[in-house]
């Protein structure tokens, strides 16, 4: 039998593990949550950007991201609060986007 008792985490790791996420529970049960669902909805952004800018694109995991996204921007509207504008541009470059580099394919 080895022993793993360097590498095991004991009750103090635990402990410190449930501290902090508690503090963060705390801190995004803080934050508005038009804030949270806008970071949220930039990280879709984010994803279909990336897989269109692979090589070579995933069109397939990008078009998932883009929709999911667009599902956001279009069900939650003006419930975004203040980033609404900004989720609509996104969108709509992020469309106009896999347009293009869907037809140099």
């Amino acid at each position: 039998m080895t022993d793993n008792s360097a590498t095991d985490p004991d009750d103090s790791d635990f402990d410190a593990a449930s501290e902090v996420l508690a503090e963060a529970r705390q801190r995004l049960a803080e934050a508005p949550a038009d804030l949270v669902v806008s970071n949220h909805a930039m990280g879709l952004y984010e994803l279909a950007a990336i897989h269109l800018t692979a090589a070579p694109p995933n069109l397939v995991e990008a078009a998932l991201a883009i929709d999911a996204l667009g599902c956001l921007v279009d069900g939650l509207g003006e419930r975004l609060g203040e980033n609404h504008q900004v989720l609509r541009d996104a969108l709509e470059n992020i469309r106009l986007a896999f347009v293009q580099v869907k037809s140099t394919l």
